[in-house]
């Protein structure tokens, strides 16, 4: 049966970057920027982006583009005989599963806080009440299992309807949305007072400040940062180049996505900053600055509780956007592997991403006292380590072995499948630094990860 394919370049691009932005984007890369001096470190992650995340997302869409099957399969169709490439296939699998074994759960807080920001329940909060609601709703098993499962039925209910009529047809409507949301939502944040202050911390660089940070430390943290941001190594966005023809070459559709992501984490520093200034607020807060302290933002804002109900809603279609896609993955690689129909893959993986992101939901309540990396850590925080240190970098150390060495696919085979139809060609010039330099950069971040969790 031939597999079925996009009916537009928009709507492969727009879902592709869906995949690719999420809450690192709007959640982590605010804070982040934050800690390490704001536009310096802005400039060396843009460069990262370019030299870590842009090669192998060319990578992906070309091991999904020429195999046209999800990761499951993929190497499969491509490696030689006896090779055993194919194996990697199980763990992007296991690596869509165990992401949407916490991601689920974030999703459904930002649906809760749009729903309790619409309603009103932060007005007339004090601070220290409003960075309480964060534990208390964790706090609530029910409550988390109630918004999680809304997240998984949404998303399992678009994948239902198809490729074409469910993914592509209600990723783009939300896509554009969230794009239309950043917008109005930056435009509202620079007319606030101070605001010029917040621009300058963001968009002016001062490596004086970088320094202070640390220069190791900043630097690592770009890089990081330039390289989880696009959510490589588990297929994610391989699955999308099965989906395609080869009218157009693969580089011009992977610099547009990054450009997409990219555009979508500097305007939501554009959001943040001006606002932490205007409020006084430290900008780099750490992961507390979407659920404790913007909602305290939004309460001493003028029409607050529109904007902050137009903020987590941007922030829930940024969630939802990834979670549709893995799930996309999830159902092909069940269909591509096990010759399941699609209802039936889709009924399978409601039952099991729910009974699997239970010790997630719970692990802030009945299952709190599962501390894996000492006092304060959660079930998620485990989760959240085994793909972001393992799964992403070591899955994109795979499809770069793979598509660069002749013990894998090669060199020549990648080189004429990303450089297939028209458009923007795959430099072949960069080979020695694809094939040398860039896994060991991988692998650096892959080892600084474990230093940086157990060591500092």
């Amino acid at each position: 049966m031939e597999r079925e394919k996009f009916s537009s370049r928009l709507g492969f691009l727009l879902i592709s970057a869906g995949c690719a932005i999420g809450l690192g984007n709007v959640w982590r890369f605010p804070y982040i920027t934050g800690q390490y001096g704001g536009a310096a470190f802005v400039l060396l992650y843009i460069v990262f982006l370019i030299i870590l995340g842009l090669p192998i997302v060319v990578m992906e869409f070309s091991v999904g583009r020429a195999s046209q099957k999800s990761p499951i399969r993929s190497f499969e169709v491509l490696e030689r005989k006896g090779q055993k490439w194919h194996l990697f296939g199980y763990v992007a699998l296991a690596g869509n599963y165990i992401l949407m074994m916490f991601y689920t759960t974030i999703a459904g807080l930002m649906l809760l806080y749009f729903a309790k920001t619409a309603k009103g329940d932060f007005v007339g909060m004090t601070t220290s009440q409003i960075e309480g609601v964060y534990g208390e709703v964790t706090a609530q098993p029910w409550l988390m299992l109630i918004c999680m499962v809304l997240v998984v039925f949404i998303g399992f209910g678009i994948c239902s309807l198809g490729l074409k009529n469910g993914v592509e047809k209600i990723t783009k409507v939300m896509m554009l949305c969230l794009l239309f949301l950043i917008i109005v939502l930056v435009i509202r944040s620079l007319t606030l007072p101070n605001a010029s202050e917040g621009l300058k911390f963001y968009l002016l660089p001062d490596f004086g400040r970088m320094m202070e940070a640390g220069l190791a430390d900043t630097i690592f943290a770009a890089m990081s940062q330039a390289f989880f941001t696009l959510s490589i190594g588990i297929g994610s966005l391989a699955i999308f180049g099965s989906y395609i023809g080869k009218e157009r070459r693969l580089t011009g559709d992977a610099i547009s996505i990054t450009v997409l992501d990219t555009f979508v984490a500097v305007m939501s520093g554009l959001i943040i900053f001006p606002a932490c200034f205007s409020f006084g607020v430290e900008p780099g807060s750490g992961p507390g600055l979407i659920f404790q302290t913007l909602p305290n933002i939004f309460n001493e804002m003028q029409g607050g509780r529109i904007w902050g109900s137009l903020f987590f809603i941007f922030m829930a279609f940024a969630a939802l956007s990834t979670v549709i896609a893995v799930f996309e993955n999830i159902i092909s690689s069940c269909i591509d592997k096990w010759g399941w129909s699609r209802k039936k893959a889709v009924l399978i993986n409601i039952v099991l991403v729910i009974i699997l992101s239970l010790p997630c939901v719970l692990g802030f309540s009945v299952l709190s006292g599962i501390q894996p990396f000492g006092a304060g850590s959660t079930i998620m925080d485990l989760e959240d380590f085994i793909v972001s240190s393992n799964l992403l970098p070591l899955g994109s150390l795979i499809y770069l072995l793979f598509c660069v060495t002749r013990y894998g696919w090669g060199w020549d085979n990648f080189i004429e499948e990303a450089n297939t139809g028209k458009g923007i060609k795959f430099p072949k010039w960069t080979r020695k630094y694809i094939t040398f330099v860039l896994p060991l950069i991988v692998l650096v971040i892959f080892v600084q990860g474990y230093i940086s969790k157990f060591f500092l």
